[in-house]
């Protein structure tokens, strides 16, 4: 006997429960990334902003021993510095780095110089004072950027960093470097902690500087801003969570009929 097209079942729709919380759960929790993804595109907006108008500001006296205790790198990333003192280039520290996107006349592989640099109130901050190619790594390979006596450096205010874990190690014996950390430099020499600060100064480009090296304002002012795509991916996975759940609900819901159809 052929038995009559009827709604589906109390038992069908109990079968949906269980999927359905667990779709709720998942739509629930990408909405939440997404939402979070928003906050996180305002924030580094405003991040961006401030950074902009903080590199366009005129520079402020470099931090002494004074001020280390209490200092706020975060907070002064990429704020311009100014200082007077005296390079020390027999102390150079050499950073392994790799130019792809000069902005002056040299690329390439090379390093980064880090020179000790001491004021006249015996603090000791180091500078990078920029790019240069392998073949010119070393101050007497490059005579005409050596500056001798008192001077004035201005630049970037930058917080150390270590090598990231993939880098290899810091050959300290070779005096090549993945860390850009100016306490790791200063024990390599011997010079006591409590006399250097806790950042390091990227130089700006000195045009007046006799042959070009090293070569300065180099320094990579970018912060990657992703946020809004990623929040479009993490709604678009809960429209597509629903639109699954949707098709589902709508096989199971036809299957009683279909089986009463042919009973």
């Amino acid at each position: 006997m052929r038995a009559n097209s009827a709604a589906p079942t109390t038992g069908a729709w109990r079968a949906l429960v269980l999927p359905g919380l667990a779709t709720l759960v998942c739509v629930a929790i990408l909405v939440a990334l997404g939402v979070w993804q928003l906050q996180r595109l305002a924030w580094k907006e405003a991040l961006i902003a401030q950074l902009a108008t903080r590199l366009s500001a005129p520079p402020i006296p470099a931090p002494g021993p004074d001020e280390w205790q209490r200092l706020d790198l975060a907070a002064l990333a990429y704020q311009p510095v100014t200082v007077s003192g005296e390079f020390f280039d027999d102390k150079e520290a050499y950073v392994v780095h790799t130019l792809t996107a000069p902005k002056g006349r040299y690329g390439g592989v090379g390093y980064l110089v880090m020179t000790p640099f001491l004021t006249p109130g015996g603090w000791t901050v180091y500078v990078n004072r920029g790019f240069v190619p392998t073949d010119r790594r070393y101050p007497n390979q490059r005579p005409e950027g050596v500056v001798e006596g008192l001077t004035t450096v201005t630049g970037l205010l930058r917080a150390p960093s270590r090598r990231q874990w993939f880098m290899p190690g810091d050959a300290v014996s070779d005096n090549a470097w993945f860390s850009r950390d100016p306490l790791l430099y200063a024990a390599a020499y011997g010079t006591p902690s409590s006399e250097v600060a806790p950042y390091i100064i990227d130089a700006i480009f000195d045009p007046g500087l006799p042959g070009g090296l090293p070569q300065g304002g180099e320094t990579i002012v970018e912060f990657p801003n992703n946020h809004f795509g990623y929040a479009i991916t993490w709604f678009g996975l809960a429209i597509a969570a629903l639109v699954i759940f949707v098709a589902f609900v709508a096989k199971r819901l036809q299957r009683p009929q279909s089986e009463g159809q042919s009973t």
